[in-house]
């Protein structure tokens, strides 16, 4: 079932973390969609930092800190070519998915919104992706709308298309819903909404980790993601922004790395991408992330996502012949995630029991709360596969699924 030039076994080799027991059982990890797991490449990448080369980036006049430049400068290049962006000055380091969302929503918003306009997410976004546009629809007068899902966990495109005029100028969606595995349609939206006049932002935090991204021809304008969903760190993001938008933007932070020249008079800012990166970055995350793309580079991707694909696809026809379990998001395009809900059962204590049998999923709402408000649930079970998961651990999955229902049902 697995892709036959896809060594499995080979891959999870790579990743100490998987080879643990958990309960006294073998860990089987399927909260891939809250963090993937590091790689040893990445591991190393950022103990050698800390090892020879630590030192603050860009300011220093030794050794180390030309090291530590270059080596964080290049990984710059490097995500800017992992994406086909035009040029490394278009990558902007953040703290993660969120705060590249909160950046774009404060800066760009608080100078182009106004009173009446209007801002449109859709109804399964994450709450990185809602909140953000509530606080500057407050601060400016515009609206944040809802773009309907119907009940597969499907955008409706028709609706979407007929929410659009002259007022909407932002539409922000994510390119897979972290909730139910969705892969919308983001090319068509984004088509749609330039027709109009309308800026797009994209929360590609579940999809970079699936396949290659081309911003160039998405088109869009602003794109975000995570390094810990990419196999590197945690607490690293990544916004890319047409250059455009992000020279006309005004800075989102102040402090140190991001001024050309401070007076008392008057400060003047320096140009991108350091005009957003305020204060000494996350250096070894940035290092360890570039080695997170050296190792997925490395991979035959094409492989790595038909096996994923072949992992819901058998995890899916397993569910369909248990009793009891109900599948939430039904999408006919999907990434490899399986949300569902135990019959008799709050997914909460489905989750303790899993994980006292060594499996790891995600339950709760999955920060994506008016989805499943939607559908009148409380959350969900959530198993997220990554390429170095094994249909032998699927069958774990459902094995401690039986005994849980023993206890809960």
């Amino acid at each position: 079932m697995s892709a036959p030039t896809f060594d499995v076994e080979k891959i999870r080799a790579d990743f100490p973390i998987l080879h643990q027991d958990v309960s006294g059982q073998p860990l089987v990890y399927l909260d891939n969609a809250a963090t993937t797991q590091k790689p040893n490449a990445v591991i190393d990448a950022i103990s050698d930092y800390y090892r020879t080369d630590n030192s603050n980036v860009h300011r220093g006049a030794h050794a180390l800190a030309d090291r530590a430049t270059v080596k964080f400068e290049a990984v710059r290049t490097k995500v800017a070519n992992f994406l086909n962006a035009p040029d490394a000055k278009q990558i902007i380091w953040t703290r993660g998915t969120t705060e590249s969302i909160n950046l774009v929503a404060a800066s760009w918003g608080k100078a182009n919104l106004k009173m009446g306009d209007r801002i449109l997410v859709s109804a399964m976004e994450h709450h990185s992706n809602i909140v953000p546009w509530q606080l500057i629809a407050q601060a400016t007068g515009a609206v944040v709308e809802v773009i309907p899902v119907d009940a597969t966990g499907t955008i409706n495109i028709l609706a979407f298309d007929a929410m659009l005029d002259a007022r909407v100028k932002m539409v922000a969606v994510g390119h897979v819903s972290n909730a139910m595995g969705t892969i919308n349609p983001i090319e068509k939206i984004i088509t749609l909404a330039h027709a109009v006049g309308a800026r797009v932002l994209i929360d590609g935090a579940q999809a970079v980790s699936h396949w290659a991204v081309d911003v160039q021809k998405l088109n869009c304008d602003f794109y975000a993601f995570s390094a810990h969903k990419l196999f590197g760190p945690t607490g690293l993001g990544v916004l890319y922004g047409k250059r455009d938008l992000l020279e006309s933007m005004p800075p989102y932070q102040g402090g140190g790395e991001m001024i050309e020249t401070v007076s008392f008079a008057g400060t003047t800012f320096n140009q991108l991408p350091y005009k957003f990166e305020a204060g000494t970055p996350d250096i070894a995350g940035v290092i360890g992330f570039g080695a997170a793309i050296d190792y997925l580079n490395n991979l035959d991707r094409e492989a790595a996502v038909a096996h994923e694909q072949a992992l819901l696809a058998y995890a899916e026809e397993k569910a369909h012949a248990t009793d009891g379990i109900t599948l939430i998001g039904i999408a006919v395009h999907k990434t490899s995630v399986m949300s569902f809900m135990l019959e008799g059962a709050h997914p909460a204590d489905v989750g303790v029991l899993l994980d006292k049998q060594g499996v790891a999923v995600r339950t709760g709402n999955h920060c994506a709360q008016p989805i499943m408000d939607q559908f009148g649930i409380p959350g969900t079970v959530r198993a997220s596969f990554s390429f170095y998961n094994t249909f032998a651990e699927v069958d774990r999955l459902f094995i401690a699924i039986e005994k849980a229902k023993t206890f809960l049902v």
